[in-house]
């Protein structure tokens, strides 16, 4: 390394020696205490009796069907809204980018869905999918087995449809703008001279545009794959976790603040923050790209 890089290692590390901090100290001891919290069988309304049992309170969650349920309507939702918002996304990432007038009007209407608060964006959806005053039946009402007394919360599958499909559409426009800055650095003159070589539009997609996206695909998906595994609101608002629909983040919930489960309730989180630190692993190490390529 020569002294020039060095130099600019060390004013890198001064730079960003305030933030890191600030970070530690926000993030770093709420994580070791739910990691201590979690070896303690420790309940809030009995403060007194709080015991120490080391990792039985993982045991006890890992040997919970109840666990098990959760994770597979986690893994669930975020493989399915993942996917589509991809997809969704990266069509609607092409269309911006293409388009020449109006293009600022364009990209502001999109991303009115990503600006309107989870909440309320819930609350919405389950007012159009609701039974009787819910105008999703009345428009489905020409498909079997779609009446107006059809509930969509009353099944496993159903309700997950309808979660899946508020978070499509709350967060593509998320997905597109990520990689629409993707798109933005892929050279054109590429494009130009794949099209002079006779390529066609489907060859120049999958060896030109998408190799040189890789960084910002892996972006994305990571932040929102890490997103929509801790996935709360909309099961919270629509389902409350009914139907074998409750996720990690909504059991986490339901023991630390319904039965004040805090030593129980923290294994549970720690269990959730070592799944997302899987999860990004396995991004960065199976896209093999520096993150740092993806920083526009």
């Amino acid at each position: 390394m020569s002294q020039r890089s060095r130099a600019e290692q060390r004013l890198g590390w001064k730079l960003a020696m305030p933030a890191f901090v600030v970070m530690v100290l926000v993030t770093g001891y709420p994580i070791l205490q739910a990691v201590w919290n979690s070896f303690f069988n420790y309940r809030l309304t009995d403060p007194e009796n709080k015991r120490f049992v080391f990792l039985d309170n993982y045991l006890v969650s890992f040997s919970d069907i109840v666990f098990w349920k959760s994770m597979w309507a986690t893994l669930l939702i975020t493989v399915i809204t993942v996917v589509f918002e991809l997809v969704l996304g990266f069509i609607i990432a092409l269309v911006m980018h293409r388009i020449v007038i109006p293009r600022k009007t364009l990209r502001t209407l999109v991303l009115i869905p990503y600006s309107i608060i989870t909440v309320v964006s819930g609350f919405t959806w389950l007012y159009a999918f609701q039974t009787g005053p819910g105008f999703v039946n009345r428009w489905l009402s020409f498909l079997p087995g779609i009446d107006p007394g059809f509930d969509w919360f009353g099944g496993f599958w159903t309700s997950i449809v309808v979660i899946s499909l508020s978070e499509i559409w709350k967060t593509t426009p998320f997905m597109s703008l990520l990689l629409l800055a993707g798109l933005a650095q892929v050279d054109t003159s590429m494009e130009e001279a794949a099209k002079v070589d006779g390529a066609s539009w489907m060859q120049t997609m999958f060896r030109v545009i998408l190799p040189n996206m890789k960084a910002a695909i892996m972006v994305a998906l990571l932040f929102r794959t890490l997103d929509a595994f801790r996935i709360f609101d909309n099961i919270f608002i629509m389902t409350g976790g009914a139907n074998d629909t409750s996720s990690l983040s909504m059991l986490i919930y339901r023991q630390t603040i319904d039965r004040t489960e805090i030593g129980l309730g923290s294994a549970l989180s720690v269990i959730l923050f070592v799944c997302v630190l899987i999860i990004a692993a396995i991004f960065v190490r199976g896209f093999k790209v520096d993150l740092a390529q993806g920083r526009s």
